[in-house]
């Protein structure tokens, strides 16, 4: 339970090592949006990896060469659902959320907190977090695609002119 044979470790630490390479080499390839928390698929597609990397370290029963034909199932499925979403409207419309507005001009937007699941207090905590100590200082917020809360203030929002 507490230790291993030499063999074992040995293999932990050469499959380790090259599963580690080609994934940074894949996630090269693929490019930055591959790890990118956009929307649910690429979060999805990032804990998957990451499950996939625990799987092979870990399984003797699956090889080095099935762990990266995973990683480079993954990867490549997210280039697709990412590459038909430019390209489709229809499909990106099916795939990805769009940003929902929480509150505006000094009102909570009671339908969209319920529908978001997200409690008033969350969005004052946010507001905190970001240094604003009063709604008053607030035009808008927004719970966005990735599951983010922005908080829009009247001050940024002037300089902007919006």
């Amino acid at each position: 339970m507490f230790s291993s044979n030499w063999q074992d470790i040995g293999r932990v630490l050469l499959i380790g090592l090259l599963s580690y390479v080609f994934l940074v080499l894949f996630l090269r390839i693929a490019g930055k949006r591959t790890l990118s928390k956009m929307n649910a698929f690429d979060l999805v597609v990032t804990v998957a990896l990451g499950s996939t990397l625990a799987t092979i370290l870990l399984n003797k029963k699956v090889s080095l060469a099935e762990g990266l034909t995973a990683f480079a199932l993954l990867i490549g499925l997210q280039y697709i659902v990412a590459w038909l979403s430019i390209r489709s409207s229809k499909f990106s419309e099916l795939i990805k959320s769009n940003p929902d507005l929480l509150y505006y001009k000094g009102k909570f937007i009671k339908a969209s907190l319920k529908k978001n699941r997200v409690l008033e207090v969350e969005v004052l905590q946010t507001a905190r977090a970001q240094g604003i100590s009063s709604l008053d200082d607030v035009k808008a917020v927004v719970l966005e695609t990735d599951g983010n809360i922005s908080v829009l203030t009247k001050a940024a929002l002037a300089l902007f002119q919006i």
